[in-house]
């Protein structure tokens, strides 16, 4: 239960900024690159797990996330293609980044259980967190029709993710 905490409040503290960012009125090109960057957060974590975990739950979820976060992201970037625009680099992205990295040392160290346990318990976290700044600042902060179509589209899918998330640490107790 403290891990999981932990990993909420890092999560968390990791996406703080989305609540700045509604005073500061992020712009469509940093949504879309702080959307894109939660989701090549998710691929890598969902590489870790393909490469770490042996358990066939666990494997299934994280060849789901890899397929679905690519999707989107593909999508993402045909958009911006389309709509030429280029995603802005900011300090939200960057401290996803940052923290995304951080939080795959630690779950690179572990094994077996362990690992899939408090990899099960981060994507609860972290889709909680992604959803919820979905909802509250990237979906409501975004101009552009097509791209707030494409967030709540993905907002939908990922709020899937949470459940089946939620799912799997309830499996592996």
């Amino acid at each position: 239960m403290r891990l999981i905490g932990i990993t909420l409040f890092a999560s968390a503290l990791a996406l703080a900024p989305l609540d700045i960012g509604v005073a500061q009125s992020l712009t469509d090109p940093q949504i879309a690159h702080i959307a894109y960057t939660a989701g090549q957060i998710d691929i890598a974590n969902a590489e870790l797990a393909l490469k770490t975990s042996k358990t066939k739950s666990v494997r299934g979820f994280a060849e789901e996330m890899l397929r679905d976060h690519k999707a989107v992201n593909e999508k993402a970037l045909a958009l911006v293609k389309k709509l030429k625009v280029t995603p802005e680099d900011n300090a939200t992205s960057q401290a996803l980044v940052k923290q995304a990295d951080d939080k795959r040392k630690e779950l690179g160290a572990l094994k077996g259980a362990d690992f899939d346990k408090a990899y099960a318990q981060n994507e609860v976290a972290y889709h909680q967190t992604v959803n919820s700044a979905l909802e509250k600042t990237l979906i409501p902060g975004a101009n552009n029709a097509e791209l707030k179509a494409l967030l709540q589209t993905g907002l939908k899918l990922f709020q899937g993710h949470e459940q089946h998330a939620e799912h799997l640490v309830t499996e592996l107790k």
